[in-house]
């Protein structure tokens, strides 16, 4: 049985344009089941410890040498320490680093008048479900997000590469809560031609029956 944002659960559905904050012990994995293959799931990770040790792209990229996030790479914290690890991936790979998580900003650019969710916002609501708060926030590690870089260094945004049914696997190097937010992006394609966010679903497990895969 699955519960729409229930992180209590060991495997339950994140509902699209929403964010959860899952407490992850050492060793957990948690599974990220893309149902139809064209969800972005913006994630980042914070200490339990201290919520001031936050998972930094920058340094990511530099311990990593790598301006994607593939199979085998871990997320380092603003410390350079290991958050998580990418153990298990059935899609193409090269996750993006560089993007920032979409904001109110970004959605008034586009032409939103009312409210529209948005990535930033998901963070910082889940984390405050576990009395956590961060005066601003971090980039984002963008899971599934295809954007290909030119030799002359530009950016470009497509639809995911993945197909309906990929799953990552993370797995948690020290204790921490990791973040992750079903894109809410509707206006461009990003989250797929449709520009439909979709459901995501989660499956927590040890490391050692990780192996399985997200039913």
């Amino acid at each position: 049985m699955t519960a729409k944002n229930d992180p209590s659960l060991t495997e339950f559905t994140l509902a699209a344009t929403r964010g959860t904050a899952v407490p992850l012990r050492q060793g957990q994995v948690l599974g990220i089941k893309n149902l139809h293959g064209n969800q972005v799931v913006d994630a980042w990770a914070v200490t339990q410890a201290d919520p001031f040790e936050y998972s930094s792209m920058e340094h990511t990229r530099s311990v990593n040498s790598n301006l994607f996030y593939e199979l085998g790479m871990s997320v380092v914290s603003n410390y350079r320490r290991p958050l998580f690890t990418l153990v298990g991936d059935t899609t193409p790979g090269r996750h993006d680093t560089l993007l920032c998580p979409c904001n109110a900003a970004i959605y008034r650019e586009l032409g939103c008048v009312d409210y529209h969710r948005s990535c930033t916002d998901n963070f910082h609501e889940a984390l405050a479900e576990h009395g956590v708060a961060l005066p601003f926030t971090p980039a984002s590690l963008n899971l599934f997000m295809n954007v290909p870089i030119t030799a002359t260094g530009a950016l470009d945004r497509l639809p995911p590469r993945s197909v309906a049914g990929d799953v990552l696997q993370l797995r948690a190097e020290c204790d921490i809560y990791l973040v992750l937010s079903a894109c809410p992006q509707d206006i461009t394609p990003i989250n797929g031609a449709s520009r439909r966010p979709t459901d995501i679903i989660l499956a927590l497990s040890d490391a050692a029956s990780a192996a399985g895969e997200v039913e």
